[in-house]
């Protein structure tokens, strides 16, 4: 059975199909017939209060003294802007666009000029206020403009005059007269971080493999927010990239202290009579409570729905009642605000949460804490179905159309009464733990410890693909030909390993890019800075924001580690191939690895990214370690494995067509495949493949379905599982059979892929298919498509514009000429219907 395209928000139940059984239903992302809509990753969303549209991924909101207006800065992968909101009238009331910022703005104490971060430009951008309009005021300058570093955080003094300043990438605060533009003083936090980041003269189309900088983990403090203490003329700095917070006297900039907090503190809140500073941290579910006098740590609130939950919530942002008794913790990954009595020091208590939309950044109350206002930096808008008449693309990476929430606060007691609904629903909206029973013989164990058939793991990670792209010309599955690229005839073998074992036609992955796809695929999660910075990388390609992930900075790994993390505190042994690794100057040099857990846990043979490298030859590297183990008796327990030429070049002239490239990514897989049933360790062996995310292709049901399989003896035969599972479905599944502790929240509740095995093996090798499209094919010279591909940039996984290398891809596949549908993008929540009084029904 195919669901109807038209038809991707129905919620259907889950079922596996089993040769000639009934036709499985479905539990699919979009809007449910009880209001709430449902993610790629089953978490629901019904948000609070009433909703503002807003544009491109909000990250940052100030309120103007007064609580009338709120001032939303966009910092995102399309156009960056500051928007004005009005919250009497709930409607944006003039849009400034902005060449870069990133995370920093606030209103001067009287509410005349706003202040906002210049990203990447080396500015602050100074406008002057009144009555909701923006008047532009003169840049100020606070790096040269030649420098590496990234303006982020504003802190302004009690007069307003003068503004202290994070830089990211370059680990400093700068203090500069706002009238003048006179520098006052610049204090480098640590050792000096230029050496981190790529020369500015540097060819930005040349790999990064030609930086031996990039080749290192970068360990800097990175301050994010600045907070001015007026009372005792301090600067309070979070430091992103630790687990501090920086003190400097706001007179010369000394450093004076570095207070302890959490992993990955961001945002900062001082306390209206500056005894406490709350530090929210991100890589912990926590926030850390300071005592302004000494530093000491008052105590530590955990904003997690559940106290035992593993690091996840990701706090990024606080807001508190103007008399102090209450503390309001948005929870970007759990889509709600934690509320914390604490007009007690020492002696803070949970009161509940308040449900948000998707990846709440920023929250605020009103100066008569009437009104909460925040900021759901992934909104709540569905696309429509690329065969329901959509004539307009809607690529993944410019989805992050946010909204403004504005969530009347009752008086007490009525505040209890509502929090307490509200609570009820952001429980709700959280999925329910894995329930279903382990029944005798099952090959995967209902907890980590217990003793699996399966002893090896090989762990395989792809590029970029759909369901629809590869798979969707299986009748079996819930597939539209009509957006198929790769058909059985370019990719046999993953259609015969999805015929012969079990077709997953309802898996997701959990991230939207690479940047957040390796991460999310290793760690099951992709931290704030991840998150936060991608969009500018990606959309802006003169930004000086680097790749963020995999290994280069330590502002991105997950409080828990990585997969291999977890094996090793396990004594599993583990192995990555290209994972995580970085490729020698030339072919002839070794690859290497940055994460200390990775060294001498590498093949430093097996070449990294490289789309001029055929995966066939990194199949025979594997192939070749593979008989090296079977002569020496054993393999590592845990191998993770990167095959990324399905990314392909697209249309560049010269290079692999893409038929070739998927083609040759497919029988590599069959081949490895191949060998391992053949090998000694077969009868003890499962294979996971998965996509590190679908990026932007087609697809009729969302563009988070991926093509994933399931390979192993003990892997159920030609049977469909339609159960919605995630990434972090197939990594909860390799714990349990290896005996690994969950790294994150998410992989520790994501359904175990239990219905894809059976506990009789079936030991019959497989035999790859040969590849029945040339694998030298190359892509012709003089096409449009071929001059826009010479322009991408393949130096790394997705440098490139997403919308317009996939139209690529589509023309060098289906012809020039050939239309490109629009892909559906159901997971992002739908407008909610609402009450005359604002409120949803």
């Amino acid at each position: 059975m195919r669901i109807p395209p038209g038809l991707p928000g129905l919620a259907l139940i889950a079922s596996t199909l089993c040769a000639g059984a009934a036709p499985p239903t479905y539990v699919l992302p979009g809007l449910q017939p009880d209001g709430f809509s449902r993610l790629h990753n089953q978490w629901l969303i019904r948000p609070a209060g009433v909703q503002v549209p807003l544009g491109d991924f909000p990250v940052a909101l100030a309120l103007d003294p007064r609580g009338r207006h709120a001032a939303v800065l966009h910092a995102g992968y399309g156009p960056h802007e500051v928007r004005i909101i009005d919250l009497r009238s709930q409607r944006t009331i003039a849009i400034q666009p902005l060449p870069e910022t990133f995370y920093g703005i606030a209103f001067s104490p009287d509410g005349r000029a706003l202040v906002c971060s210049g990203g990447g430009d080396g500015v602050l951008h100074v406008f002057g206020f009144r009555d909701g309009r923006l008047e532009a005021r003169p840049d100020v300058r606070v790096i040269p403009a030649d420098s590496r570093g990234v303006v982020a955080g504003v802190g302004l003094s009690p007069d307003g005059r003068v503004a202290a300043v994070s830089v990211l990438l370059d680990s400093k605060v700068v203090c500069v007269d706002l009238a003048t533009g006179k520098l006052r003083w610049t204090t480098p936090l640590g050792a000096p971080a230029a050496a981190m980041a790529a020369p500015l003269d540097r060819d930005p189309r040349a790999s990064p493999n030609e930086d031996p900088e990039w080749r290192r983990l970068d360990e800097e403090d990175d301050p994010l927010a600045v907070i001015w203490d007026g009372r005792r003329g301090r600067i309070f700095a979070s430091l992103w990239g630790q687990s501090a917070v920086v003190v400097l006297d706001a007179n010369d900039g000394r450093i004076l202290a570095r207070w302890a907090a959490g992993l990955h503190p961001n945002e900062l809140l001082l306390s209206s009579d500056g005894g406490r500073l709350f530090v929210a941290n991100g890589g912990h579910n926590t926030i850390t409570v300071l005592e302004t006098r000494t530093g000491r740590t008052i105590e530590t609130l955990s904003s997690s729905l559940a106290p035992d939950d593993l690091p996840g919530s990701t706090p990024d942002s606080l807001a508190m009642s103007p008399d102090r008794r209450t503390l309001f913790v948005a929870n970007a990954y759990n889509n709600n605000i934690a509320v914390f009595d604490v007009s007690t020091p020492a002696a803070s208590r949970p009161l509940g949460f308040i449900p948000t939309g998707w990846f709440p950044s920023a929250v605020r109350q009103t100066p008569k804490g009437d009104r909460l206002v925040v900021i759901n930096a992934r909104g709540l808008e569905a696309k429509p179905s690329a065969a329901g008449g959509a004539t307009q693309r809607s690529p993944i990476v410019t989805l992050y159309r946010g909204s403004l929430g504005i969530i009347d606060l009752p008086r007490p007691p009525g505040f209890a009464r509502a929090l307490a609904g509200w609570t009820q629903t952001a429980q709700h909206c959280r999925p329910p733990p894995a329930m279903e029973p382990v029944v005798s013989g099952d090959p995967i164990p209902g907890q980590a410890g217990s003793v699996s058939p399966i002893r090896h793991v090989i762990y395989i990670i792809k590029e970029n693909r759909t369901y629809d792209q590869v798979l969707g010309d299986l009748p079996a599955g819930n597939g539209d030909p009509a957006l198929c690229l790769f058909p059985e005839e370019i990719t046999p073998n993953i259609h015969a390993l999805a015929r012969d074992f079990v077709l997953l036609d309802n898996f997701y992955a959990n991230a939207e890019v690479s940047a957040g796809g390796h991460e999310w695929s290793l760690g099951a999660y992709a931290s704030e800075f991840v998150e936060k910075t991608w969009p500018v990388n990606y959309g802006h390609k003169d930004s000086k924001f680097k790749y963020p992930s995999e290994g280069h900075f330590a502002a991105a790994v997950p409080a828990l580690g990585y997969l291999w993390d977890r094996a090793a505190a396990a004594g599993v042994s583990y192995r990555s191939y290209a994972e995580f690794c970085e490729n020698g100057r030339t072919p002839a040099d070794p690859v290497t690895t940055a994460l200390p857990a990775l060294r001498g846990h590498i093949d430093p043979r097996y070449r990294a990214w490289d789309l001029t490298y055929h995966d066939t030859d990194r199949a025979a590297r594997f192939i070749a370690e593979l008989g090296r183990f079977e002569a020496e008796g054993d393999m590592p327990r845990l191998q993770v494995m990167h095959l990324p030429q399905d990314h392909t070049e697209g249309a560049k002239a010269g290079a692999w067509s893409p038929r070739a490239m998927v083609a040759d990514n497919d029988l590599a897989l069959g081949r490895i495949v191949e060998a391992v049933s053949r090998s000694k360790f077969w009868s003890d062996t499962a294979i996971f493949v998965v996509e590190d995310d679908a990026q932007d292709g087609p697809d009729h049901v969302d563009a988070h379905r991926t093509e994933a399989l399931v390979v192993s003896p003990y892997c159920r035969r030609g049977v469909v599982d339609s159960t919605p599972y995630t990434t972090c479905s197939m990594l909860r599944t390799i714990e349990l059979i290896l005996g690994l502790e969950p790294m994150s929240q998410f992989d520790a509740t994501a359904t175990p892929m239990r219905a894809a095995f059976q506990g009789k093996p079936d030991l019959a090798p497989w035999t790859a298919r040969l590849a029945r499209v040339d694998l030298e094919e190359r892509n012709p010279g003089g096409t449009p498509a071929a001059a826009l591909s010479a322009r991408f940039d393949f130096s790394r996984e997705d440098a490139v514009d997403d919308q317009a290398f996939n139209r690529v891809i589509w023309a060098a596949v289906r012809g020039e000429g050939s239309p490109m549908p629009a892909p559906v993008h159901a997971a992002f929540v739908r407008a909610l219907p609402r009450t005359p009084d604002g409120d949803e029904d």
